[in-house]
């Protein structure tokens, strides 16, 4: 349990929602962080990542991921056993789960794909043309000197 409270944060900034949604989760301490199933975040480029999660004994089918609200959500779904097999002892954990990554701004996924018993998603950091930094050109006194003069001699009519 925290013990402060972030309400005059939101009353006191504009288009900080995100940021201090992130702060609440964090710092939230009520909720046990889940362990199952285990994964690893690596980064790959200067501004390419991904997430491989451990789905031992899952298809393609079964898994889920999608992207909705800036949060990355990986789920699966165990199908019921219609072999009808008959197990002494069934170590590999197939239980249903669901894991949330928070995405960055800018950040899109741009593919998942599964193999040997991992799920690994890419994801890339795009930055808007806006964003990047950008080359202003310097002007020479002079030529700022001679645009003045000649937005200042404004012809005449007669």
């Amino acid at each position: 349990m925290r013990s402060f409270d972030l309400a005059p944060l939101y009353r006191a900034t504009v288009g900080f929602d995100r940021v201090a949604d992130l702060m609440d989760r964090v710092l939230a301490n009520d909720v046990a962080q889940p362990t199952y199933p285990p994964y690893n975040i690596e980064k790959t480029d200067e501004n390419a990542y991904r997430i491989s999660v451990a789905v031992a004994g899952f298809t393609s089918d079964e898994l889920s991921v999608e992207v909705k609200d800036g949060t990355l959500h990986v789920a699966a779904r165990k199908n019921p056993d219609e072999t009808g097999r008959s197990y002494l002892h069934r170590g590999i954990a197939t239980r249903a789960f669901e894991r949330r990554f928070a995405l960055a701004d800018h950040v899109r996924v741009t593919g998942a794909s599964h193999e040997l018993g991992m799920l690994h998603i890419d994801l890339v950091r795009e930055t808007p043309e806006a964003l990047k930094p950008r080359r202003i050109e310097i002007a020479r006194a002079t030529d700022v000197q001679a645009k003045a003069v000649t937005s200042d001699q404004t012809p005449t009519v007669q």
